[in-house]
């Protein structure tokens, strides 16, 4: 019974599972998808806020001058994610048709999330201001960095990248945490009574973001798209590929010496690709003919980042409340 009662998902861990299922059998589409988008995006906004609300000004500080925690997100997302992909790549060639293998290696190429990144790593307990700057600092470079890392290991080249990806890291991260944060004198000690609400926030937006996330993989054909042989393969490098990483981020985080809180800040900020940016991204940087080969495993990495993460959280949550 006790080892049953170890192996046995937690309450939030099946909810994502149902979530997936949900969009599987019935994905948002047509009429539906801005109005969900709406309210992910309110639901966002909302955790930002009340993030703004509860920090301190010195936590906000210290988490803007938090340079060596940056340098190692940075380094987890445009060199160890890159080296990796390229080893993988080399790995599989002659296993997989070349434009899923070339979708591959851009997906290693992309930047961090910015909104699961940061839900994650305060569901889990992380330091919350070193993740919002991390995340955003990751896609603001992520606009030239991945330009460039494909022209250079992929052999493209491409236009610029559309400036909506800025404008929309502004009004929905850092214009709801400013507000919140100017707002704190009046609900601060309101939103530190309230855990449970900010919980509450935190795994809304990740379920909300599952659904819509997984809804446009499913409406653009990823099971239409995807033979079996093909789902195997690349979900064993989708899953071999983020087992190393985050393994990679933790054990570099206590070799050099971050606090629990900034560990988990690495693991997370570190470990994600955004498919928000990369869909973009794709359009502008590859023919149209190419453009469905080279998301998909994007598509399904996505996915399986969300899934793992939210587990890996949930752990490291359970760990910190018997601290």
């Amino acid at each position: 019974m006790p080892i049953l009662s170890r192996l046995r998902p937690d309450p939030f861990t099946l909810m994502l599972v149902a979530t997936v299922g949900v969009a599987t059998v019935l994905p948002c589409r047509g009429r539906a998808v801005p109005v969900f988008n709406a309210v992910t995006h309110a639901a966002i906004a909302l955790l930002f806020f009340l993030h703004g609300a509860r920090l301190s000004r010195s936590a906000i500080f210290a988490g803007l001058t938090h340079w060596r925690l940056h340098f190692t997100v940075l380094a987890s997302t445009f060199v160890l994610f890159p080296l990796l992909g390229l080893g993988l790549q080399g790995a599989l060639s002659g296993w997989m048709a070349p434009g899923l293998l070339q979708g591959f290696l851009f997906l290693c190429l992309l930047p961090s999330t910015v909104q699961s990144s940061i839900a994650f790593t305060s569901m889990a307990g992380g330091n919350v201001v070193a993740a919002i700057c991390a995340a955003s600092l990751s896609n603001l470079l992520g606009v030239v960095v991945t330009p460039v890392l494909v022209g250079l290991l992929m052999h493209l080249q491409g236009g610029g990248i559309p400036g909506r990806a800025v404008g929309s890291i502004f009004m929905q991260l850092f214009v709801p945490f400013v507000a919140g944060h100017l707002l704190r004198p009046v609900l601060g000690a309101w939103v530190e009574r309230q855990r449970k609400l900010l919980s509450l926030v935190d795994r809304g937006s990740i379920l909300l973001v599952v659904y819509t996330a997984f809804s446009e993989a499913v409406v653009n054909g990823l099971w239409q798209q995807l033979g079996p042989r093909d789902v195997v393969l690349l979900g064993a490098m989708a899953s071999a590929l983020l087992a190393a990483i985050l393994g990679l981020t933790t054990l570099a985080s206590r070799a050099l010496g971050f606090s629990r809180e900034d560990e988990i800040t690495i693991v997370f900020c570190g470990s994600k690709k955004s498919l928000a940016s990369g869909v973009p991204m794709a359009s502008v940087l590859f023919p149209a003919s190419a453009v469905g080969a080279i998301v998909l495993p994007l598509m399904l990495f996505h996915q399986i980042q969300l899934m793992v993460c939210a587990v890996l959280a949930r752990r490291y949550a359970e760990r910190g409340a018997r601290t």
